[in-house]
């Protein structure tokens, strides 16, 4: 099979990957299955993973294939599996868990004591086939695999966010979202389903905004105040939860300006660092609140509001074999929406 490989980190994204012909994987476990990728979605954290980000932190073996958001039709099944068959389209948590550890037992599978992560640990989606488990397979219905891969990480991701915010969310709130990119426009709409909250999204490209189809208001952090339009929308009363897709100092310092007493700040993205002074956190009791892939359970729920029309990512559809020319254009942040490779 094709398979898009990494040999070594680089910060040339144009050049980063060749293609060579592996075998095609094989069920090993009882449990495993062998997926035929019709769609992979390209992630920022590929990037980080090409410029070698991840050195040190994660198991990544190089030559290696990444891709961790695939969706495609199971090609061959282990001995022992009964949750699919051979012909069925579905997409792929990128996560490898036990089932037996004590997160895996809470349903808090992405904090698996053996956790292993497609496409970083293992070889990922970038390629005809990927070997993973029964366990990590959603079916899909009447949902196309070009739009169900970018759910994977994206939208669970996202989603996951959403529900963490929600819990504290009552009717009259206000949340802004900044960043309205792959996870973003995608964490936008899950607000506008899930939450009575108004919405705010914040970008510094027009182009981007334009994708912030549910929110109420949206504000160009570039051209704008954004001080002024939160002052407008909750009468002074500051914002009661950021969902932060950047996570850079500058959003991260932002969200301190804009905060309520007592507000929260979902850490979506990542890249800056949070340096809130601790009198600042006490004395308004700010909440920071990392958030990671979602559960087994949380992509089953997401993929029920996919299956039903309403979460509509926006994708651009390229071939494998254009893989570096998309990884290029993602770090000069030239994709809107979601890019998805198909092999």
């Amino acid at each position: 099979m094709d398979a898009a490989r990494l040999h070594e980190y680089t910060d040339e994204m144009s050049m980063a990957f060749s293609f060579e012909e592996l075998p095609r994987p094989e069920p090993e476990r009882s449990d495993d299955i062998v997926v035929r990728i019709e769609a992979a979605g390209w992630c920022h954290t590929d990037n980080h993973i090409v410029h070698g980000d991840f050195e040190g932190v994660a198991d990544i073996n190089l030559p290696h294939t990444p891709g961790h958001e695939n969706a495609g039709t199971v090609e061959s099944v282990g001995d022992e599996v009964t949750a699919v068959d051979p012909g069925d389209e579905v997409v792929l948590h990128p996560a490898l868990t036990c089932g037996t550890c004590r997160s895996c037992r809470l349903g808090e599978e992405m904090y698996c004591d053996e956790h292993v992560f497609c496409g970083m640990d293992t070889d990922g989606g970038f390629a005809e086939y990927m070997r993973t488990s029964e366990r990590s397979a959603v079916q899909l219905t009447n949902v196309d695999p070009v739009e169900a891969a970018p759910h994977a990480d994206a939208g669970l991701t996202a989603y996951r966010a959403v529900k963490r915010a929600r819990a504290n969310l009552v009717p009259g709130d206000t949340v802004l979202a900044i960043g309205v990119g792959g996870l973003g426009h995608i964490g936008i709409q899950l607000l506008d389903e899930l939450t009575a909250a108004t919405i705010i999204a914040a970008d510094i490209k027009d182009e981007a905004l334009a994708l912030a189809d549910s929110a109420d208001h949206t504000v160009n952090l570039r051209d704008e105040e954004i001080s002024e339009l939160v002052d407008t929308v909750t009468d002074e009363h500051g914002i009661d939860a950021i969902l932060d897709f950047v996570g850079s100092d500058e959003t991260l310092d932002l969200g301190l300006s804009l905060l309520k007493q007592g507000g929260d700040h979902y850490v979506v993205g990542y890249g800056g660092h949070v340096t809130a002074p601790a009198q600042a956190m006490v004395g308004l009791e700010i909440n920071y609140c990392g958030t990671l892939c979602g559960s087994f359970t949380e992509l089953q729920e997401l993929m029920s509001l996919v299956e039903d029309g309403q979460i509509d990512v926006r994708t651009v559809e390229y071939p494998l074999a254009e893989i570096n020319d998309v990884a290029a254009k993602l770090e000069d942040g030239e994709i809107q929406g979601r890019a998805v490779l198909k092999p």
